[in-house]
C-alpha cells in the first residue's frame, strides 16, 4: 500500500506544479507550453493514477494440479531498472541529456511526495551513462528509446553482460496512406498533425504519406495549403502551432535531410528554409514526387517535413511498404 500511496502524493505534486513543471517543458525543447500542460501533464498525472491502483492488485495464481502437488505463479519486482528515454517527451518520462530541466525538478517532488533516497536516480551524462547501465552487472532491465545505431550497442552490451531484459523503441517512418474514397479535406487535417506534432519530432509520426494518385493532386494542394498556414514562433505564445527544434544539432540534421531532398529530385512544395537567424525555427517543408529510395523517404527525419508520395492499388505495394499504417 506504501507503493501506492507514494504514486498517489507524486501525482498530486505533479499537479501542483504543473505551471513550473509546463514551463520547464518548454524550455526544455521548444514545445508548445499549451501541448504540456494541456496534454502530456494530465497524462502523466493519469498513469500515475493507473498504477497506483494496481500497486494492491498484482497478485499470483495458483494453479490447480492433480497429485500432491502445490502450484503458484508469484510476480515479484525485476530489479534495477535503467531508463535511456527520448527527448522529445522528457516530462512523460522525467528525463534526457538535452531535455533535462523536467526530469530534475520531478525527481525533486518525488523525494517529497515520499520517495525513498536512491529508488530513481537521474543521472545524465549521455553515452556515459548509458553505456554503463547497459553493461552494469547489476542492472535487471534496460529500456531505450532512440536510434536503431545506438539501440545495437545497447543489446550487444546487455548480452555481454548479463543478459539483461532489454525494450527498445528504435526508428519509425510510419506510413499514413490515403486511399482512392477518402475524404480529402479530412486526409489532409490528420496527416498534418500526425507529421507536424510537436515539430514533427515524434517517434511514430506519420511521416511517409501515401495517397492514391486519383486524390494526389487535390491532396497535394490542400496539404501544401495547410503547411503555409501553420504559424511558428514563441512556444509560450497562444495561436503558435510550431516552436523551435530541440537543439543545433537536430535543426542542422533536418535542413541536411531537407538538401538532401531536393538533390534527390523531390520536388519543394513550399517550406524548407530556416525561420530568422536565431533559434532553431524550421519552416513546415512539404516535398512532392518522392520515391521510396530517397533517404526523406527512409530516413527518420525528426521534424517537420512532409513527404508526399503517389501510389496505386496493387498488393505487392503494399506489401514493400506498408508493415504499420494509418489508412484514411
Amino acid at each position: 500500500m506504501e507503493r501506492s500511496r507514494v504514486l498517489l502524493r507524486i501525482a498530486d505534486m505533479i499537479e501542483k506544479h504543473s505551471d513550473e513543471l509546463a514551463t520547464l517543458e518548454t524550455w526544455n525543447n521548444g514545445k508548445l507550453y499549451e501541448q504540456a500542460a494541456k496534454i502530456e501533464l494530465p497524462l502523466v498525472v493519469r498513469l500515475l493514477h493507473y498504477y497506483a491502483g494496481w500497486a494492491d492488485k498484482i497478485h499470483g495464481v495458483t494453479v490447480p494440479a492433480d497429485g500432491n502437488y502445490h502450484v503458484q505463479t508469484l510476480h515479484e519486482p525485476i530489479g534495477v531498472a535503467g531508463q535511456i528515454i527520448p527527448w522529445n517527451f522528457p516530462l512523460l518520462l522525467f528525463a534526457f541529456k538535452v531535455g533535462p530541466l523536467t526530469g530534475l525538478f520531478a525527481a525533486q517532488l518525488f523525494l517529497e511526495a515520499g520517495l525513498p533516497p536512491g529508488v530513481l536516480i537521474v543521472s545524465g551524462f549521455g553515452p556515459t551513462a548509458g553505456s554503463a547501465l547497459a553493461g552494469h552487472m547489476n542492472v535487471d532491465k534496460l529500456a531505450f528509446t532512440g536510434s536503431t545505431e545506438t539501440g545495437k550497442i545497447i543489446y550487444e552490451l546487455a548480452a555481454k553482460s548479463n543478459l539483461k531484459a532489454v525494450t527498445l523503441e528504435l526508428g519509425g517512418k510510419s506510413p499514413f496512406i490515403v486511399c482512392e474514397d477518402a475524404d480529402v479535406d479530412k486526409a489532409v487535417e490528420l496527416a498534418h498533425f500526425a507529421l507536424f506534432f510537436n515539430q514533427g519530432q515524434c517517434c511514430c509520426a506519420g511521416s511517409r504519406t501515401y495517397v492514391h494518385e486519383r486524390k494526389y493532386d487535390e491532396f497535394l494542394e490542400k496539404a501544401k495549403a495547410m503547411a503555409l498556414r501553420r504559424v511558428v514562433g514563441d512556444p509560450f505564445k497562444k495561436g503558435v502551432e510550431q516552436g523551435p527544434q530541440i537543439d543545433s544539432e537536430q535543426f542542422e540534421k533536418i535542413l541536411r535531410y531537407i538538401r538532401s531532398g531536393i538533390e534527390s529530385n523531390a520536388t519543394l512544395e513550399c517550406g524548407g528554409e530556416r525561420i530568422g537567424t536565431k533559434g532553431f525555427f524550421v519552416q513546415p517543408t512539404v516535398f512532392s514526387s518522392v520515391k521510396d529510395d530517397m533517404l526523406i523517404a527512409k530516413d527518420e527525419i525528426i521534424g517537420p517535413v512532409q513527404t508526399i508520395l503517389k501510389f496505386k492499388y496493387d498488393l505487392q505495394n503494399f506489401k514493400t511498404h506498408l508493415f504499420t499504417f494509418v489508412v484514411y
